[in-house]
């Protein structure tokens, strides 16, 4: 993780964060930002469990993101998620890989921030565009101009983002 840029208040790095009390550890911040490839490696050189709260919701519902988003609508999806959050807080020992807006909902932020961990992920519109450019799955960015929508959700986000214990910007991963 060291090319990484790591910035923002707490107790020296991640790991002695995470690795003195086996807390959790939330991996938050804007769609296509590495949130999933990150949680992987981390979780593999902490030795804790990893959970790709994206992946959770899609096995219990039996249908991938988008599709729920098509049939039920995104305040559905965002309820799933609010509910994943609260069994997670419960818990321990796991490097967390959140959906893009989870970190929006000051619920979410609050049971995250107590129970672990929260680290966001940065990237710039156009780092995230291109990541995202030939995933039709991203439901958010089904729209005539994406890289709009990036930057209108980023703004729209940024204040919640900010409140993350951590920030690393990821341009480059």
């Amino acid at each position: 993780l060291a090319p990484w840029k790591i910035s923002g208040p707490g107790c020296g790095s991640v790991h002695d964060n995470v690795g003195c009390c086996m807390r959790n550890v939330y991996l938050v911040g804007f769609m296509g930002t590495g949130k999933t490839a990150v949680a992987k490696v981390l979780a593999g050189r902490l030795n804790l469990k990893l959970v790709d709260m994206d992946a959770e919701i899609e096995e219990k519902e039996k249908m991938p993101i988008s599709e729920i988003f098509r049939l039920r609508g995104e305040s559905y999806f965002r309820e799933l998620e609010k509910e994943l959050i609260k069994r997670l807080a419960r818990g321990e020992g796991q490097v967390v890989a959140c959906g893009g807006g989870a970190f929006v909902d000051p619920e979410n932020i609050n049971r995250m921030k107590k129970s672990g961990t929260v680290v966001c992920l940065t990237s710039r519109p156009e780092t995230i565009l291109r990541r995202t450019a030939a995933d039709a799955s991203r439901p958010l960015l089904n729209v005539a101009d994406p890289k709009k929508k990036i930057e209108e959700l980023l703004e729209k986000r940024q204040l919640s983002y900010m409140q993350a214990h951590h920030m690393i910007d990821c341009d480059t991963l």
